[in-house]
């Protein structure tokens, strides 16, 4: 029986959820399945992605074929880099011990750069966030200019008319 990793999608519409399956190839997409893995949520920012690690290596390494997407969210996770590296020590080229510790460093340069988007983008929401309401600010306080602008009495004519008055007195001082 061939069988396939691949996304069983739920959610409504619009907002999609998945789960990540064995099947059998046969089988409809959203219908039967032999075993879940886990889940992938493509609606948060960075993606959620939650695999159990262990029973996907041995689907993968049993044969199961991983449809493009899933191959994607495998090698995302280090599932696929795993089983090269045993491949490599089934092959002599590794020892075991070399090939955990070439997983465990990829491990920690893939969460330094999940958590470097992650800080850069809740930095980013809040940048925005100070923005929108500096400019709600000058907003309002333009609104509330013009609000007084309009209501206040026209004091300026008459403050024109006093200034215009001294000037008067002093051409006819001068004139004398």
């Amino acid at each position: 029986m061939a069988t396939k990793i691949r996304l069983q999608r739920h959610g409504k519409k619009g907002k999609p959820f998945y789960y990540i399956v064995v099947a059998d190839s046969r089988a409809p997409r959203d219908g039967r399945f032999i075993e879940r893995l886990g889940s992938y949520n493509p609606n948060t920012n960075p993606a959620t992605i939650d695999i159990n690690f262990e029973k996907t290596l041995e689907w993968v390494n049993i044969g199961a074929q991983p449809t493009d997407t899933c191959r994607a969210i495998l090698s995302y996770k280090g599932v696929l880099y795993k089983k090269h590296l045993e491949g490599g020590v089934k092959k002599g080229a590794l020892t075991t011990e070399q090939a955990e510790e070439k997983f465990n460093a990829w491990v920690e340069q893939k969460d330094g750069k999940v958590s470097g988007k992650k800080t850069s983008l809740s930095t980013a929401k809040e940048d925005a966030k100070k923005l929108a309401l500096i400019a709600e600010a000058k907003k309002k306080e333009d609104k509330a200019a013009a609000i007084a602008a309009k209501n206040a009495p026209p004091v300026e004519e008459v403050v024109e008319a006093e200034e215009d008055a001294p000037a008067a007195d002093q051409a006819e001082e001068s004139a004398e």
